[in-house]
């Protein structure tokens, strides 16, 4: 059935919207439902809520599973727990009913996977936007002293990179351009590619890292590696001596970007966590005991200079973040 442009049937809306939310959490005292506009949520007086907000602009397809992702990332970047989140759906006209609640399988299986309740929201089609455009609040809670933020860095620290670098990024273009891909690349790499998508989440990354002592946390997102890095050191006032070779990073995620003439270190790389901390072997070998792989990529410093070192004997100083690379891969 398509859909008129306007605020979505009440019946489709407790069907395809409402009736997805599986997930309730104890600290959700007024969730989602027809009528209300606000979500009430309890707290005692040792923690705090963490909030954070994203729109997915970007993708295709896995629309709604990035929406969870990217705003449960934010949170974990804070040591935070997602408890909840508020989510706005604005569809373009010309949607279908189907379309929508194949959208919200989407966002309510992430939800579930991740123990995170849909706590309220807002869906309607409308003729301002060309695709489905999802922006999700979210609501974290954590320890009122043990709230991690991006600017925690002090010179001398290590810092450390989860997984690797690149893997939204190498997914959305291996999910979104296969055909031009198998022209010059294998199709068992593509596949492996696409499916970086279920590695996305760094919710245990970041609470696994913080109970470790992690002193700064940013979740690789836009920009790529090269722009968390100097995000880190601009909140954080500090300089940066890292080595390229030890950023890790996947054949998969090298040879897509050659395809396309894109630099993997600007490339959108949700799935990763820069950590900044004391002991990097420490954090490392916490995450590794979650199977999480880690890698030492270099250390703060007491200067301004934000220094890549690469190859025998060249360097390189970072800038500050640029158009990310994906937005960079021609339309189709």
């Amino acid at each position: 059935m398509e859909l008129s442009a306007g605020k979505i049937p009440e019946s489709l809306l407790a069907r395809a919207v409402v009736g997805k939310i599986e997930v309730k959490r104890p600290e959700v005292l007024v969730g989602s439902s027809i009528g209300e506009d606000c979500a009430v949520l309890a707290q005692n007086s040792d923690d705090v809520y963490v909030l954070s907000t994203d729109p997915i602009t970007a993708a295709e397809k896995n629309t709604g599973s990035l929406a969870v992702l990217v705003t449960a990332n934010d949170l974990a970047s804070a040591g935070a727990e997602p408890v909840g989140i508020l989510l706005t759906v604005l569809l373009p006209e010309g949607s279908t009913d189907e379309a929508l609640s194949g959208l919200m399988d989407e966002v309510a299986g992430k939800c579930s996977e991740l123990n995170i309740q849909i706590v309220g929201g807002h869906t309607e089609v409308t003729d301002v936007v060309k695709k489905p455009l999802l922006s999700v609040t979210g609501v974290g809670r954590c320890l009122r002293d043990r709230v991690i933020t991006t600017g925690g860095a002090k010179p001398g620290m290590d810092l450390i990179v989860t997984k690797a670098v690149g893997l939204e990024g190498t997914s959305i273009i291996a999910s979104e351009h296969r055909e031009e891909l198998r022209t010059r690349l294998p199709e068992e790499l593509i596949d492996r590619a696409a499916g970086f998508l279920s590695e996305i989440s760094v919710v245990e990354d970041g609470l696994t890292a913080a109970a470790a002592g992690a002193a700064a946390m940013h979740d690789v997102t836009e920009g790529g590696i090269y722009g968390a890095l100097w995000e880190m050191a601009e909140a954080s006032g500090v300089g940066l001596d890292c080595t390229l070779e030890k950023i890790p990073i996947r054949q998969e995620t090298v040879e897509i970007c050659e395809f396309f003439g894109l630099n993997p270190y600007r490339l959108i790389s949700s799935g990763s966590m820069l950590i900044a901390a004391k002991d990097g072997n420490g954090v490392v070998e916490a995450l590794k005991g979650k199977g999480i792989a880690a890698a030492c990529i270099g250390r703060t410093t007491a200067g301004k200079d934000r220094v890549i070192h690469y190859g025998e004997d060249n360097t390189r100083f970072l800038t500050p973040p640029d158009i990310d690379e994906l937005h960079r891969v021609p339309v189709k």
